[in-house]
């Protein structure tokens, strides 16, 4: 099999390389991070991610899209007959993409960071300014996300995520990170637990006091199985309970005030439901600090990153034992379709993603997956056979929405290369590519365009040949 996966590897590389240019910045750092950064760029560019075709265009739908309406990831009704809809046309304007790569030593330090961010502004993508130390830039201008701003406005937002970055060089609207916010949640959880404020052993009773479709009605639970439904199986009944835990004991200001004194400020859940757990539009994440919080969770010696006001942050910012609780979550994950496509192995579409093993709690006796209600009509035995990595992850889809977050691993015997990866965007299951076809009968529908799957397995070649 090396054999094999060196030439895919060279011809992914000429792949990538093709239609360089001069970024208009580039990463801080010297050496490997450099070449990290323009090599993630190249292959951003190379993927053509404008090339999709629009379900719901502007001019036919810009009613329906008016303002931040509520999204909890779902699959949309009729999915599969969608692609071949008479108001399908083709995107008419650059997407807006957020992705980093923090490349990892074998004890879990940082060696290289890449943050490239693409939008009509820098449609053939930038390489963000990182501070190697911090892992922090103060050379972009974070905008709230707001589908009619993006559609009709050139790609650009009109409200700033963070106070005093109007001079920034690099603006750039972020895409609401969809299910991916439930790391934060998950983060928030576990702080709290590890300060004995939560029990995740306990039964939470959750009651919600005003309707919600998205959330449910109320149930109790041991607060760790609410966990592991929110991670494993992106349920938002279980996002929900745990969201209105948080409000229970009235500390998501505390929360996201520890986002900000860790140095990852644009990670923020506000505006949500005290009720019931919903409404969470008011989320917002950056791909560099999520991947900051992946990198703490995978949980690294030494020191991880500085903030700027001096502080040394190190894994233990959450406590052993809900690092791996969280790490275990991540690693169950069921929906592997997105920057990893192991769910659809064997299929011509859409083509392999990070090459992981799929986990086999979600695996039949005939290899097929099943994650809950959705059932996926592949053996997946054949790909797991030649993984190269495990991916704990957490993704998540809206209409404007495709995001994917986590943790790469080599197995043994493959190519060393070990690092967190975190891709968000506004392609979501409102675009689709223009060769898909329609899903079978029964199954779980692709919900993304396949150029992520393209783009994952072209950064984990890049981090295989990164020396």
């Amino acid at each position: 099999m090396g054999t094999t996966r060196r030439v895919v590897t060279a011809v992914t590389a000429t792949a990538v390389l093709l239609g360089a240019t001069t970024t208009p910045a580039t990463a801080a750092g010297h050496g490997v991070g450099d070449r990290l950064a323009e090599q993630v760029r190249r292959a951003v560019v190379a993927q053509d991610f404008r090339d999709v075709l629009d379900l719901t265009p502007p001019e036919l739908f810009a009613a329906s899209r008016a303002g931040a309406p509520e999204k909890y990831d779902s699959v949309p009704a009729g999915r599969a007959a969608r692609p071949a809809a008479a108001e399908a046309r083709p995107l008419h304007q650059t997407p807006n993409l957020d992705i980093a790569v923090i490349r990892l030593d074998p004890f879990g330090r940082p060696t290289a960071v890449a943050d490239v961010l693409l939008s009509p502004q820098y449609p053939r993508g930038v390489s963000v300014p990182v501070h190697r130390g911090r892992l922090a830039t103060d050379q972009v201008r974070y905008r709230w996300w707001d589908d009619t701003e993006w559609d009709v406005n050139g790609g650009r937002g009109t409200r700033d995520v963070l106070p005093g970055r109007e001079g920034a060089p690099i603006d750039f609207s972020s895409p609401y990170p969809a299910s991916v916010l439930k790391l934060m949640v998950g983060f928030g959880v576990l702080r709290l637990a590890d300060a004995g404020r939560v029990d995740l052993d306990g039964t939470y009773a959750y009651e919600p006091t005003e309707p919600n479709a998205a959330c449910g009605g109320a149930q109790g639970k041991p607060v760790r199985q609410f966990f592991d439904e929110m991670i494993t199986r992106s349920q938002n009944e279980s996002t929900c309970a745990l969201i209105k835990l948080v409000h229970d004991l009235g500390a998501w200001d505390e929360v996201n005030r520890t986002f900000a004194e860790l140095g990852m400020p644009t990670l923020m859940v506000t505006g949500t439901n005290p009720a019931t757990g919903g409404r969470w539009i008011g989320s917002n994440m950056s791909a560099l600090d999520t991947a900051k919080l992946l990198l703490l969770v995978n949980g690294g010696h030494g020191t991880l990153w500085t903030t700027d006001a001096g502080r040394a942050i190190t894994r233990d910012e959450l406590s052993a034992s809900s690092r791996a609780f969280f790490r275990r979550t991540l690693g169950d994950q069921g929906h592997n379709e997105m920057l990893s496509t192991t769910n659809w192995c064997g299929r011509a579409y859409p083509v392999q993603g990070i090459p992981q093993v799929t986990p086999p709690r979600w695996v039949r006796p005939d290899g097929t997956v099943r994650v809950g209600d959705a059932v996926y009509d592949r053996d997946v035995r054949p790909c797991d056979a030649a993984a190269e990595v495990t991916y704990a992850h957490k993704n998540g889809w809206v209409d404007t929405t495709g995001s994917d977050a986590g943790i790469v691993k080599s197995l043994p015997g493959e190519v060393r290369r070990d690092y967190v990866v975190v891709v968000f965007s506004n392609l979501g299951t409102d675009y689709v590519d223009a060769h898909r076809p329609a899903d079978p009968p029964g199954v779980f529908p692709v919900l993304y365009t396949e150029k992520y799957a393209k783009l994952g397995r072209a950064v984990d070649r890049i981090m295989e040949d990164l020396r």
